[in-house]
């Protein structure tokens, strides 16, 4: 059970898998819950992310909603077993709700697909890089707390940096060519995307401001796939506040087209690379 009756993330997407199962299979919640000599009221509350089930019980529902897939038998099971996990993202309570659940997001998937339009993603940002533009926040930030974003930055990006999740990026140009931070942590930040963008799970684009206005059309967001095939399963919109998580079928789909619009306009990751290093160079005769 998630901690306190409060539904997570995970719990959340467990019962929303649960519910697509059991509409599919073209049963009711009254008749799941014969199923597990249940309530209606238990079925109900599993499917709205508030409680989770017993491995046992998961695969006897899942027997009767008629899915065989060994490999989203497996994912169900391990969300019921870690719904109520805590995240080493929970040691940090400075975080606001929404981004813990953008982390615990991230933690989960097998596939992250982004879109930046004024700051290098923070999947991707040096150390430097983010003490500099945490001081660029609406309201000042203690200098311990700043530290302790960086933690939680380099904790993001472990997964990334270990191959554990393919990551697909694009950022628009200004991100590269108009640097909001020092000259030096600049340039260190574009010699770290390069490194990035060798490693095999890691995909980076730019987006010329030569697209118009096709930069304008979605402000920053991140997808998250969490099974073998890339399909969107949540969305996670950057705010002032923090992040707002979608859900909602048509809303994953949306921004799924919108990547995909994106991705077609923007540099391949080979001319995407050839770009920042010709901003590198410039940087270096303007020093000299």
């Amino acid at each position: 059970m998630p901690a306190g009756g409060k539904p997570t993330v995970r719990s959340r997407r467990f019962g929303r898998k649960m519910q697509r199962h059991r509409v599919g299979a073209g049963f009711d919640q009254a008749q799941a819950a014969e199923f597990i000599h249940g309530s209606r009221s238990k079925i109900s509350r599993m499917e709205d992310g508030i409680t989770t089930a017993r491995p046992a019980e998961v695969l006897l529902l899942l027997d009767r909603y008629g899915v065989t897939d060994e490999t989203e038998r497996g994912h169900l099971v391990w969300l019921a077993k870690n719904s109520g996990h805590r995240g080493w993202w929970l040691n940090f309570p400075e975080l606001s709700e929404s981004y813990r659940d953008h982390i615990s997001l991230e933690d989960d998937a097998t596939f992250i697909r982004e879109w930046q339009t004024v700051l290098v993603p923070g999947l991707l940002q040096t150390a430097a890089y983010t003490e500099q533009v945490s001081a660029l926040a609406p309201h000042s930030v203690p200098p311990d707390v700043v530290a302790q974003f960086v933690k939680v930055r380099e904790g993001r990006q472990a997964k990334i940096e270990e191959g554990g999740t393919s990551y697909a990026v694009i950022v628009w140009e200004p991100v590269v060519t108009l640097p909001l931070v020092p000259a030096d942590v600049h340039r260190e930040q574009l010699e770290h995307l390069l490194k990035a963008g060798k490693r095999g799970n890691v995909t980076l684009q730019i987006l010329p401001t030569s697209a118009g206005v096709k930069a304008g059309i979605a402000y920053p967001f991140s997808s998250f796939s969490f099974d073998s095939q890339p399909n969107v399963e949540a969305v996670a919109i950057e705010n002032l506040r923090g992040a707002s998580i979608l859900e909602a079928t048509d809303d994953l789909t949306a921004y799924a087209s919108v990547f995909e619009r994106l991705r077609s306009e923007a540099l391949s990751p080979d001319m995407s690379a050839r770009l920042i290093r010709r901003v590198l160079r410039s940087g270096k005769e303007d020093a000299s």
